[in-house]
């Protein structure tokens, strides 16, 4: 039977199921789901399993969702015969799709992990949506690798845009696991993403380079239909930003930190340039001494059409409390507004809460739940404090105690007033300079707590290798900018992300804090003549010298840092990858049920790929199973 045929009959099957479904035999003979459960209660654990099943089954079908997904949540599957175990972990699984619920998702697909007995098509669907789940819960590798088996398996190109958003997520250390061993399927996915990342902002570029791609690649299921992130792209070609406004002060306290950042943007500049990108031209205009309306007109009559700026941070404030801006705007500080409401204002910075947020995130996905906590007694240890509170209470973790200490004080008064006040907790966070940092662990030691995790943020680590002054700091885990780490980053300077610009920067730079700011402008400058791209995509990220960015709803850039470990006193990867305490685990399970985290939702209606592997881009009806 030829594809068109198959196509034909499984629409006339589904027809005769809908209109039986729809018909009063159906609903005469369809059995009452509190029935069902009330009967379950009596029943042997087989019996009673099949009763709990049957009930979610109407429930789904009656569209009470919520109500179906717990039955089928708390049934006891294992008590299924293997077919109707199958239904069961179909069921569940889009139920917990539908609900963002990945933990749901997670328990129905564990099914593909214990070697049940199922169909291939039912196994193709589980494990796409294993992968959906994974990338809800921000494991983006796992959750590429399992679409990605799913994809070779099926031919499909459903899972292209899911697919896509996991590659863009993924570290240079999970590229490199990705492509050990690499088939064709993933060679292929590997080298759009390459791509992408290599057409330095200009779109026209990028959608050449695309086309040709596709041509080569006749075969792969991104070719027969690219994911819509990239296909959105044509509606901005002829949008290439040719002229960019530089609002920097070239006197004043902030004057040698935006020398800094100019020299960042200015080196990138030049260096696209050479690499053959489109570049703008770059206007800088003085910020110190003039008002915002001044310098936006000054920025209009040179033709500009992107700001990068202001740096002061009242000036951001300022631009925060306005309705919209003349031009689409990149500041390089952060407002104090609970939300950015401006149209045209995006944010972006160095920011250590957004470093405290993903220290919060990380400790989760490693199975940790009670936490003790250290900040400095002042204006920026509370926000930072405030800011791993908020983000690990949302993953569904406990604070014992956050402490405001006293840098002057001495450390081991401070830890052990901390774990006395903390009581029971299974990691510690940390924000400290050095000089306080390296002095914790020995502290801990010394408390009879040596065992006890400890992840900090940047602000720990110098910048450069010391293996002698950080060997007390062995065991602790840390964020930084790719450019600081690049062994642990991405297993080399080679590697970094705008090797050449890092080359001729790191060279100059005598002080690593300054390193960092020349890298917030290598990355301003790749904003910069991304913002329309930013603007029109939402989703749209950056794999940058200071992180992975990508702009929240209300336009502040969020990074993304790669994690290190001191091992010998040295940054190096973690000894075990993030989330290993997570996947598998009934306690971490237990404790986050029904939360997500803020990655994504699963992208697709119900997570079906096509019946039998066609790959003709259509989902079965997700009410059959």
């Amino acid at each position: 039977m030829n594809k068109s045929s198959r196509g034909l009959l499984a629409a006339a099957l589904l027809a005769l199921l809908v209109s039986g479904c729809a018909g009063p035999s159906m609903m005469s003979t369809e059995r009452s789901p509190q029935a069902l459960l009330n009967q379950a209660e009596q029943q042997a654990p087989g019996q009673a399993a099949d009763s709990r099943l049957e009930a979610a089954t109407i429930l789904a079908r009656r569209g009470e969702a919520a109500k179906a997904k717990e039955v089928a949540t708390q049934l006891d599957d294992t008590a299924l015969s293997a077919e109707r175990r199958q239904e069961w972990a179909l069921l569940l699984s889009r139920l917990g799709l539908e609900a963002e619920d990945a933990w749901s998702v997670i328990q129905a697909t564990d099914l593909l992990e214990e070697g049940a007995q199922l169909d291939q098509d039912a196994a193709n669907n589980l494990l796409y949506r294993r992968g959906l789940a994974l990338g809800m819960l921000g494991e983006p590798l796992a959750a590429t690798q399992a679409m990605l088996k799913a994809q070779a398996a099926t031919g499909s190109d459903i899972p292209n845009d899911a697919i896509w958003k996991q590659l863009n997520r993924l570290s240079a250390q999970d590229l490199m696991t990705l492509r050990g061993n690499a088939d064709q399927l993933t060679q292929g996915w590997l080298s759009l993403l390459e791509l992408q990342r290599q057409s330095g902002g200009d779109i026209d570029r990028l959608l050449d380079r695309l086309a040709n791609w596709r041509e080569a690649n006749g075969s792969h299921p991104a070719a027969r239909k690219p994911p819509a992130e990239l296909l959105a792209l044509r509606e901005l070609r002829g949008t290439q930003v040719e002229r960019i406004a530089i609002l920097l002060p070239e006197s004043g306290p902030l004057a040698s930190v935006a020398g800094r950042i100019r020299h960042g943007i200015e080196t990138r500049h030049d260096q696209a340039a050479q690499q053959g990108a489109a570049t703008p031209t770059l206007d800088f205009i003085d910020s110190s001494q003039k008002d915002l309306d001044t310098l936006y007109a000054e920025a209009t009559m040179r033709g500009a059409q992107v700001v990068i700026g202001p740096l002061a941070k009242s000036k951001v404030e300022a631009l925060e409390k306005r309705q919209r801006l003349p031009l689409p705007t990149l500041a390089l500080n952060y407002g104090t507004a609970e939300r950015n409401a401006a149209e045209n204002l995006f944010q972006y910075g160095l920011s250590v809460e957004d470093e405290a947020r993903q220290v919060a995130i990380r400790a989760a996905r490693d199975g940790h739940r009670r936490a003790a906590a250290m900040v400095p007694n002042n204006d920026w240890g509370r926000r930072v404090g405030s800011a791993f509170r908020e983000s690990w209470e949302a993953q569904g973790g406990e604070i014992g105690h956050l402490m405001h200490y006293d840098p002057e004080a001495l450390v081991n008064n401070s830890v052990k007033r901390l774990l006395d006040l903390s009581g029971s907790v299974d990691m510690m966070f940390l924000l400290g300079l050095p000089s306080y940092a390296r002095q914790v662990p020995p502290t801990l030691d010394y408390q009879k707590k040596p065992d006890l995790p400890v992840y900090t943020t940047s602000q720990a680590y110098e910048g450069r290798p010391q293996p002698r002054a950080d060997s007390d700091l062995n065991g602790v885990r840390f964020v930084e900018i790719p450019w600081l780490i690049p062994d642990a980053a991405v297993g080399g300077v080679e590697a970094l992300p705008f090797y050449a610009s890092y080359r001729t920067l790191s060279e100059e730079a005598d002080d690593p804090g300054l390193l960092k700011l020349m890298a917030m402008g290598v990355d301003a400058y790749e904003l910069g003549v991304r913002l329309p791209q930013f603007q029109a995509i939402s989703g749209s990220e950056l794999v940058g010298a200071t992180g992975t960015l990508r702009a929240a709803g209300d336009g502040r850039i969020q990074r993304q840092l790669p994690w290190a470990e001191f091992i010998d006193g040295l940054p190096q990867p973690p000894l075990e990858p993030a989330g290993q305490g997570v996947i598998g685990s009934d306690s971490a399970k237990g404790a986050q049920a029904g939360q997500t985290n803020a990655q994504g939702n699963a992208g697709t209606s119900d997570g079906e790929l096509a019946n039998g592997g066609l790959g003709d881009g259509d989902l079965n009806d997700g009410d059959l199973r």
